[in-house]
């Protein structure tokens, strides 16, 4: 039995953007395993950590198709939302590279190319995605895949964007109109989150990131919380939740596109001298950012 449904978001990045009107046909063992990803943000995480490393090793016993690909990078695309463990996160990476491996994905075309650099190349999204856990979540990926040419290409682009974190500096207006400059707050302890009022994993981490600052506002401890939506939408959102950090507006997105924000939320946390010490790639727990601070020094 087939059963079709209509893909609300491209599966594999900007690059694809145009699968998103794409029908997908899902075979009779392809469709429950989408239906239980599409639900995985309602389980309790316990439950949820259980039900992802499941779903991986499930993916990995499907036939090579579009469809399996698609699976595997949607599940690894939740995995991070949170503190599911090591195991988890590499029985999903290894559902992503085993499939990359048995149905390759051709390069995409870099999104800084022009008329004037025509064949200009860039990593297909999953590899950037696998790259990702490997990277950051320090997880391994089969041997093999890091003589694949992509994935190294994957590994060189983030490290390359790391490098451009490290030294920046920034001035955006908070919700109150008070300016803020990056620079200028040497010898804090600065926690860059990057959110919006519509991302559920972002709503998600904030009574954390408010518990940490309130714990160490006094210690030294600045969580900048920087959006690209418009006052009017964000200004009722942190009311009622009563947020009390600074949250910056950047509706031009230049301070994100500095950062090289491509999804949220992400956080990076800065040491009293300005460097970049740690950095995740999505939402974390209290316990998460309580590790990311101690990087900082702070405990």
């Amino acid at each position: 039995m087939l059963v079709a449904v209509v893909a609300a978001v491209a599966t594999f990045g900007p690059q694809l953007a145009s699968a998103q009107t794409k029908e997908i046909v899902w075979s009779a063992d392809e469709k429950p395993l989408a239906e239980q990803i599409d639900g995985l943000r309602s389980l309790a995480d316990d439950v949820r950590s259980g039900t992802t490393k499941d779903l991986a090793l499930k993916i990995r016993k499907l036939p090579a198709t579009e469809n399996k690909l698609r699976l595997a990078v949607d599940l690894a695309g939740l995995s991070t939302e949170g503190d599911f463990g090591h195991d988890t996160l590499q029985e999903v990476a290894t559902t992503l590279a085993e499939t990359l491996r048995e149905r390759p994905v051709p390069w995409a075309e870099s999104k800084n190319s022009d008329a004037g650099s025509k064949g200009t190349r860039a990593p297909a999204y999953p590899y950037i995605e696998l790259a990702t856990l490997v990277r950051y979540e320090h997880v391994a990926a089969p041997i093999d895949l890091n003589h694949e040419e992509q994935f190294r290409a994957a590994m060189a682009r983030l490290e390359a964007d790391d490098r451009k974190r490290e030294h920046l500096d920034f001035t955006l207006k908070d919700l109150s109109g008070k300016t803020w400059t990056f620079s200028e707050l040497r010898g804090k302890v600065v926690l860059v989150n990057f959110w919006a009022t519509w991302c559920p994993p972002c709503r998600k981490e904030m009574p954390d990131l408010e518990k940490l600052y309130e714990r160490f506002g006094s210690k030294g401890l600045v969580v900048l919380g920087i959006s690209d939506e418009e006052a009017a939408k964000v200004e009722p959102f942190i009311r009622e939740r009563k947020v009390s950090f600074p949250v910056l507006l950047d509706p031009g997105r230049k301070v994100n596109e500095m950062f090289v924000v491509d999804g949220i939320p992400k956080s990076f946390v800065y040491d009293r001298d300005g460097k970049l010490v740690t950095q995740s790639i999505d939402m974390r727990t209290e316990k998460q950012f309580l590790e990311m601070l101690g990087k900082a020094g702070l405990e």
